[in-house]
């Protein structure tokens, strides 16, 4: 009987270890908030189904903290630091709770406004708002980066972002201060960029092109005015990574009372912002798209602002919806990897917001507010399915 018992025991515990094991693991997403005056990226947890947050542990990075990106495979954060030395900081991301564990730190040529990754997650791109330069630095399969950068290669005025395209062949630099697009090609075998021909788009006098994204079908290119506060669509040649203008939308209500911006000083740099009253001034900062290629939203640092653009796939075209207010100075923002989210920081807040996103107009309604540390800056967001 007592052998009976224990067999039957036996094969209830397997049947129970079979069974967990074939339950598929919680869906879990967390976002990082680097916050740039307290030297610190702060992590949180989403609930996928309200996009509640749940606050959690800070993690130190150095003074002016600001840019950040995540691999391709999600397994590493990497993060700027603008103060000298100037370096970026790489983290493993655990999973299962969203911790970061600090994995090296290796030194950066300029104080970086932007970092990025090229798709196979092994090189790492830099731009310089006041070096003019911009960087390629190579990833271990450790994650780690390498101590020295590959390339540094001078561009135009204040470079703002870098980025490959979605077939990882073209590399884009816009220069703001130069109203220049960079064209390059990429080798992902080496990690070396060179000059496209020709080697720059140039757009009108004091556009000032900032950040960009590209559609997922590697179509379009779509470019941010910091000074304007428009949206530019480009059309991407995909043999020739060649890149043409084709329209503009505005991000700005008709009643605005913001006039053109001018090209600002350089974080912890010795340029002094504009000699006159920028109160007024368009000062757009950042620029998303949802993955379905729907909406595409852009940040207004003057107003606290973020606007809401309809997207047509096929064209390009943006068609502006509306405005939205969020927090103090948004210098960044990000959008959930299902497009159900958007998730806002601001540099004069001391609070992040949460917004859902109308999947049939674009709108956004505010979710709830969460505390959030001094200069919130950046905001990455990685989801484990």
């Amino acid at each position: 009987m007592n052998n009976l018992l224990a067999c039957s025991r036996g094969i209830a515990m397997t049947v129970l270890v079979s069974l967990a094991a074939s339950v598929p693991a919680l869906a879990a997403t967390f976002v990082y908030v680097s916050n740039a005056d307290d030297g610190e990226i702060a992590t949180y947890t989403m609930q996928p189904d309200s996009g509640e947050l749940q606050p959690g542990p800070r993690v130190k990075a150095g003074p002016t903290v600001m840019p950040m990106v995540v691999s391709p495979d999600r397994r590493y954060l990497y993060a700027a630091v603008r103060s000298k030395p100037y370096s970026v900081v790489a983290y493993s991301i655990d999973p299962a709770t969203g911790a970061l564990q600090t994995l090296s730190t290796s030194s950066l040529p300029e104080s970086m406004p932007y970092i990025s990754l090229d798709k196979t997650g092994r090189f790492l791109f830099a731009a310089s708002y006041g070096g003019h330069l911009i960087s390629v630095s190579a990833v271990g399969s450790d994650g780690r980066i390498s101590a020295e950068p590959l390339q540094v290669i001078p561009v135009g005025r204040n470079a703002h972002s870098i980025r490959t395209d979605e077939s990882n062949k073209f590399v884009y630099v816009p220069a703001l201060g130069s109203d220049q697009v960079f064209q390059f090609t990429f080798d992902e075998k080496s990690g070396r960029l060179s000059s496209n021909t020709p080697a720059l788009v140039l757009l009108k006098q004091s556009t000032g092109p900032r950040h960009f994204i590209i559609s997922a079908d590697n179509k379009f290119v779509y470019v941010l005015s910091e000074l304007l506060g428009t949206g530019t669509t480009f059309a991407l040649d995909g043999k020739t990574g060649l890149l043409t203008e084709m329209s503009s939308a505005s991000a700005l209500p008709t009643d605005t009372k913001l006039v053109p911006g001018a090209p600002r000083g350089a974080v912890g740099g010795p340029n002094a912002p504009p000699p006159r009253n920028t109160d007024n001034d368009v000062w757009a900062a950042d620029i998303h798209m949802t993955p379905n290629g729907r909406f595409l939203y852009l940040s207004d640092r003057t107003t606290s602002r973020l606007a809401a653009f309809n997207l047509k796939a096929d064209t390009g075209k943006l068609t502006y919806v509306g405005n939205t207010p969020t927090e103090k100075q948004p210098r960044g923002f990000a959008i959930d990897p299902k497009g159900k989210f958007l998730i806002a920081s601001g540099e004069k807040s001391e609070t992040i917001s949460t917004y859902a996103i109308d999947q049939a107009t674009g709108a956004l309604r505010l979710i709830q507010k969460y505390p959030a540390g001094k200069g919130a800056n950046w905001v990455e967001i990685v989801s484990f399915d």
